[in-house]
C-alpha cells in the first residue's frame, strides 16, 4: 500500500466477529495487521478520535438543525477517515479540501456572532454544552496525535483538521446557544 493510496484493505471480514480475544494479551491490531501494545501512542490517538466521534454523535441526538446536523455527519465521516489514517501507518485519507471545508464553516458561523468581549464558560443549552465537551475531547485528540507525530509519520492535514475542528466546535457552541435563545455563560472575574 503506497503513501497516498485511498483504497482501504477490505475490512468486511473483520466486522463479522467482534470478540476475537486477540487483545487479551494487551495488544491490538492496526489496520495493516501490525500488533502493538494497547498503550501505544497510535492506539491512544485512535481512542481519542473515536471518543470525539462518539461525543459528536451524542451532540447530533440534540437535533441541532438540518444544516448543522448534515455538516456534523460529514465531520464524523472525516474523523473515521482520520482514524483510518492513524490505524494504517503512512496511509492518507484526509485531504486539504476537508480542512478547507471546516475553515469555510468556521468563517460562515463566526460571521453571524457578536464579537467576543470575555471568556466563555462551557454551558448554556444542552447542545452547546455538548459542543464544548466535543471541543475539549477534540483538543485531547489533537494532543495525542501531535505526540504520535513526534515519533511517527502523521499527515499535516490530520493535525490541521483537529485544530480547526476544535475552533469550529467552540463557535458552534455559541451558535447553538444563540439559536436556542440562551446567552453564553461568561467568565466572572
Amino acid at each position: 500500500m503506497g503513501l497516498h493510496d485511498t483504497k482501504l484493505p477490505d475490512m468486511a471480514h473483520r466486522l463479522t466477529k467482534i470478540a476475537t480475544r486477540t487483545g487479551d494479551d494487551g495488544t491490538t491490531g492496526l489496520g495493516d495487521g501490525t500488533r502493538v501494545p494497547k498503550h501505544h501512542a497510535r492506539v491512544a490517538a485512535l481512542g481519542e478520535i473515536d471518543e470525539l466521534n462518539s461525543v459528536i454523535g451524542v451532540l447530533l441526538c440534540e437535533a441541532p438543525g438540518d444544516a448543522v446536523a448534515s455538516k456534523l455527519r460529514q465531520v464524523q465521516n472525516d474523523l473515521f477517515d482520520l482514524g483510518g489514517e492513524v490505524s494504517i501507518p503512512t496511509h492518507r485519507l484526509l485531504k486539504e479540501t476537508q480542512v478547507a471545508a471546516l475553515d469555510a464553516w468556521l468563517a460562515e458561523s463566526n460571521a453571524t456572532l457578536e464579537p467576543l468581549r470575555e471568556f466563555i464558560l462551557p454551558g448554556g443549552c444542552r447542545a452547546a454544552a455538548l459542543a464544548h465537551l466535543a471541543r475539549t475531547v477534540c483538543r485531547r485528540a489533537e494532543r495525542s496525535l501531535a505526540a504520535l507525530a513526534r515519533a511517527a509519520d502523521v499527515s499535516p492535514y490530520a493535525l490541521h483538521y483537529l485544530n480547526r475542528l476544535s475552533d469550529l466546535l467552540f463557535v458552534l457552541a455559541r451558535v447553538l446557544n444563540r439559536d436556542a435563545g440562551v446567552a453564553d455563560r461568561l467568565w466572572q472575574r
